[in-house]
Order: structure tokens, then C-alpha cells, then sequence
């Protein structure tokens, strides 16, 4: 046996390497990410802390002109960044072609939200140094211009009030701090355009919390669309070039270093002409054009998919306040798992809320299931009628647009031979559609299908809950009996918002052949699994497997799943692998 210590580190060497095998891609990712944030920094840092281009910059500003440009690169990259991870459609074909994706970079995809979130928390940072450097560079230039002793920074600024010279100092007019400096904020193209799109970024990431979101989810939708105007002012920002450096034929006639030592003779001694200066061409838009031209296209398409005419068939109102609508749409194509936008103009004309897909592949309509949770939830539910007793007619209900379907991690589903599913709650909603999917296949003979085994795991706080997901159970169930493949699906349901003395009355009939709450075989839990155990049964049943690991539910389960997926992995590569996998829209 190996000493304690001993087993202690090579417990954590097995930790790490699993953690390697499951996130390992992930984090080359964020470390090239940040590896060029860091590159862009410190190489346009120095340019402007050295370069003799910028020497008398630095004499007016300070160490505030690097201080400034600096992040300014790091904005651009990041702003190219931010919206390639919410094309859903460029995803979605990413994810659909296989040639170009395996299943470790589709896995990257399916967290595209967020690595959205980490360059817009990069975006924030970079903002911040940039309009603090800014602040100070602004005060230094406005001082500098109401200075009236024998300085160099006070020569500076009086460069270009006569002809033949060229200004330096963006502070033109000779106001003194603060109204110097309001007036180069709310005069300059480069001051205007800089509040505005810093008034928008502050609006748009603290309407992104998490509270905001859930509660009051159209002031996120609302806010978070002042991107538009965020792009806008920013490919403007630097047209007003107040950023100036020497040009190239003033830096050969006059050597900044040599002739800073004279400046009260400038023009007068020939080795020293008056310096020329110039503003740095507009870079942004080069960075962005491309995001934003990619932009545009895929709100195009959704644009055209949404006028599409799609047709509600049935609305099916379930118990725990789930209405179920079934709808159909011509060339309408999905996989399992899949989720689609929805607009009904008659609640709102503008709000679109993403739904997972219900229905399976083979099923000659598409459905979803909506929990009624919310203001646009409750408006859907009374205008397709459900508030009502009697029967509603077809030709009444709302109409309805539809955009996608996009791609989510469940598609991978069919890609591992032994695969575990964790629905929380509602979220038990895109494994309905994998097990429709798997019921079809079997009932059309399918002996190709990779999956061979499947562990479902369900938990809910109330037992009605069950009522609308219990019959495609008891389906899959009988299937599965009748083709001597009851093994094939195990799944356990547990009421976490009971305990076992409150669950003491039905231990009564524990005995019965199904269960009195789900009407099916397998017997209802109470409480939460022990996922420790979970997950060593199934990797003692499947040694030298991939399993993937799909979650959809809350992030604490989350964090708890991936935990467990890499600490029950094995190091090495010819053992079992626990692969997590987590819805994200």
C-alpha cells in the first residue's frame, strides 16, 4: 500500500488529468484568447511608450497616451469577437457539419455564451483603463493649453494657431478644467461618440445579470440591442483622430530627442523646423467589418425564416402550469435536442424566446413546452386561449414565428454508446425529444443505433410535474419490454421537494407492481441522488467507455455533474471517461 501522502498526490495527478481530458480544449481556447489580449497590450503599449513618432505625445500627455492605446487595440480584437458567438446560425452549420467539427470542438460550440460573456467582461475591463487613461489625458491637454509659461508642453499646445503648422493639442479652444474638458467630451467627434457607447456598454452588462435577466427579461432583451448603436459609435470614434503623432517626413528634417532640448528655438535654427503632425487613420473598422457584415447576414436569414408561415395544430394545456403547442412549418428540419426562437406578435411584436424541441425527427410536426413563468409566458397562455373552459377553435389561435432550428449539445446524444441524462424541472424537456427519437428508431427496427444504453435522471419538486412526461415513459418502457431490450433504459425519478417522512404515505404501496405517482415500473425517490454513487454503478458497469454526460438544469447541478465527471474518469486513456455536457441558449 502507498503512504497516505503518496496517495493523496496521485489522487490529484488522476484529478488533473481528467480534468485536462474534459476541459483541456476549453482552456487552450481561453489561454490563446488571453495570450493575444496580453500580446496586443503590451506590443501597442510599448509602440506608444517608444516609438519617436509619438516622443512629443508623450512630452503633452504622459504615460497616459500608452495608457489609452493600449486597451484601445484589445477593444478592437474583442469587439470582432463578440458577436461570432451569438451567430446561431453560423453555429448551427458548424455543428451540422461533421467534416469540418468532431465531437470535442462541437462541445467548444455549445458554450459559445460563455465565451460571449468572458470578451464582454474583457470589453468591460478595457473600456474602463481606456477612459481612465483618457480622463487624464484630457485634463493634461486642457491645462497644457491654458498654460501660458515657457514650456514645452505649452508650445505644444500653441502648435497650429498660425498657418503652415500643424496642432498637436485636441484641446483647441482655451477653456479651463472642468468646462475644458466637458468641451472636448461633448464637442468632439472622438469625445461624443466615446460617452455614448460607454453609457451604452454600462447599460447593456448591467441589464445582463442574472436577476435582471430572469426577472426582467425585457429590459435585457431591449437593452442588450443597444449593440447597434455601440458599433456605430465605435467604428466613428477614431475618425476624429485626437490621437496625433509626427508624420514621417517632419521626424527626418527634425529629431524629436535632439530638438526637444530646444524648443524655444524651433523654426529659428535650421537642424530643428517647426515639428508637423498628423492623426492616426480609423483602425476599428477593419477589425469589425467582417463580425459585423456576418452580423447582419444572420439576422437577415432569421429575418426571412421568421416570415415564414407556421401553423399551430394543437395546444395541449398540462398539469404544473406546462402548456404544450404542436405546429408545423413547411421544410421545417430538426434533430433531437434541438431549440427554436418564438414571437407571437400578438403579446409582443418584438420579444423572442428560445424553447427546446420536444418532438423527435421522425414526427410530422414540431412541439414545444412552455412552463408560465413570466409576463410573455402568461400573455401566450390566455391568447391561445388556455384560460378559458371551452373548447378553442383553430382559426383563433395567435399566430405564431418560428426561427431555427439551432444546434445544442444533446445532438451529440447518439455519438456515445452510453450516455447519462439529467433533466431539472422543465429542463427535462430536450431528452423527451432523444427518447421519442430512440422509441421511433426502435419501432422501425433500428440495429444500427449506436446508443446502447441509457441512464435518465429526472428530478422535480412536485409530483404533478410527471403527469406530461409519464406517458412517453410508459411507451418507451413497453417498447423496450416487447423487443426484449428492457435494459436498455434505466431511469430513476426523483421528488426533491420531498423527503421520506413526507413521502411515508406511499410507502404503502411500494410493494404494488407501478409506481401510485408515476404509474410506472420503476419506483419514484425521494430527495436528491447521491451522484458519487450514480456515477461509480455506471462506471463499474461500462469500464474502457466514453459516457457522455448531458445536463439540462440550473448551474449548481451544473458544477456538481462536471465535478463528478472528471473526478470519476480515469487517467488512463484506455479507461472510463466521463464527458459533461450542458445545454446553453
Amino acid at each position: 500500500l502507498l503512504p497516505q501522502r503518496e496517495q493523496s498526490q496521485l489522487f490529484s495527478t488522476v484529478i488533473m488529468g481528467n480534468w485536462v481530458v474534459n476541459e483541456g480544449l476549453s482552456i487552450f481556447v481561453i489561454f490563446v484568447w488571453l495570450g493575444l489580449n496580453v500580446f496586443l497590450f503590451t506590443w501597442y503599449y510599448f509602440v506608444y511608450d517608444l516609438d519617436d513618432k509619438y516622443f512629443y505625445t508623450r512630452q503633452l500627455l504622459g504615460p497616459f497616451l500608452a495608457w489609452a492605446r493600449a486597451p484601445a487595440a484589445c477593444l478592437n480584437f474583442n469587439c470582432m469577437l463578440i458577436l461570432l458567438p451569438v451567430c446561431r446560425n453560423l453555429l448551427s452549420f458548424l455543428r451540422g457539419s461533421s467534416a469540418c467539427c468532431s465531437v470535442r470542438v462541437r462541445r467548444q460550440l455549445d458554450r459559445n455564451l460563455t465565451f460571449h460573456k468572458l470578451v464582454a467582461w474583457m470589453i468591460a475591463l478595457h473600456t474602463t483603463i481606456h477612459t481612465i487613461a483618457h480622463l487624464f489625458n484630457v485634463e493634461k491637454s486642457v491645462n497644457a493649453r491654458n498654460e501660458n509659461k515657457t514650456t514645452i508642453q505649452s508650445i505644444l499646445s500653441h502648435l497650429g494657431d498660425t498657418e503652415n503648422e500643424t496642432y498637436l493639442n485636441f484641446a483647441r479652444k482655451k477653456l479651463p478644467n472642468p468646462e475644458g474638458g466637458l468641451y472636448v467630451a461633448f464637442t468632439t467627434l472622438a469625445g461624443l461618440s466615446g460617452v455614448i457607447i460607454t453609457l451604452c456598454l454600462i447599460l447593456i452588462i448591467t441589464s445582463s445579470t442574472k436577476t435582471i435577466r430572469r426577472s426582467y427579461f425585457e429590459v435585457f432583451w431591449f437593452t442588450h440591442h443597444l449593440f447597434v448603436i455601440f458599433f456605430v459609435g465605435l467604428v466613428i470614434h477614431g475618425v476624429g483622430q485626437i490621437v496625433r503623432g509626427q508624420t514621417k517626413t517632419s521626424l527626418e528634417e527634425h529629431k524629436p530627442k535632439i530638438c526637444a532640448k530646444q524648443f524655444t528655438q524651433w523654426g529659428e535654427i535650421p537642424e530643428c523646423p517647426i515639428p508637423q503632425f498628423s492623426g492616426n487613420p480609423p483602425m476599428t473598422w477593419k477589425w469589425v467589418v467582417g463580425p459585423m457584415i456576418l452580423y447582419l447576414f444572420e439576422r437577415l436569414v432569421r429575418f426571412w425564416r421568421s416570415q415564414q408561415k407556421v401553423v399551430i395544430t394543437k395546444v395541449v394545456i398540462h398539469p404544473f402550469k406546462t402548456i404544450e403547442l404542436q405546429m408545423k412549418k413547411k421544410g421545417f428540419k430538426m434533430e433531437v435536442g434541438q431549440y427554436i426562437f418564438v414571437k407571437c406578435p400578438a403579446v409582443s411584436m418584438l420579444e423572442w424566446h428560445p424553447f427546446t424541441l420536444t418532438s423527435a425527427p421522425e414526427e410530422d410536426y414540431f412541439s414545444i413546452h412552455i412552463r408560465i413563468v413570466g409576463d410573455w409566458t402568461e400573455g401566450l397562455f390566455n391568447v391561445c386561449g388556455c384560460n378559458k373552459q371551452e373548447f378553442q377553435d383553430a382559426w383563433k389561435l395567435p399566430k405564431i414565428a418560428v426561427d431555427g432550428p439551432f444546434g445544442t449539445a444533446s445532438e451529440d446524444v447518439f455519438s456515445y454508446e452510453t450516455v447519462m441524462l439529467v433533466g431539472a424541472g422543465i429542463g427535462v424537456t430536450p431528452f423527451a425529444s432523444v427518447l421519442k427519437s430512440v422509441w421511433y428508431k426502435y419501432c422501425n427496427d433500428a440495429i444500427n443505433l449506436r446508443l446502447k444504453k441509457i441512464y435518465f435522471y429526472w428530478l422535480c419538486r412536485d409530483t404533478h410535474a410527471f403527469e406530461w412526461f409519464a406517458d412517453l415513459l410508459q411507451s418507451l418502457e413497453t417498447q423496450m419490454q416487447d423487443r426484449n431490450n428492457a435494459a436498455f433504459l434505466s431511469y430513476n425519478i426523483y421528488l426533491t421537494g420531498w423527503d421520506e417522512s413526507q413521502a411515508t404515505h406511499f410507502t404503502v404501496h411500494h410493494d404494488e407492481e407501478k409506481d401510485v405517482i408515476t404509474g410506472l415500473k420503476q419506483k419514484t425517490l425521494y430527495g436528491r441522488p447521491n451522484w458519487e454513487n450514480e456515477f461509480k454503478m455506471i462506471a463499474n458497469q461500462h469500464p474502457s467507455s466514453r459516457i457522455g454526460v448531458f445536463l439540462c438544469g440550473p448551474e449548481a447541478l451544473a458544477t456538481t455533474l462536471n465535478k463528478m465527471s472528471i473526478s470519476n474518469s480515469e487517467a488512463d486513456p484506455r479507461g472510463v471517461h466521463f464527458i459533461f455536457n450542458k445545454e446553453n441558449f
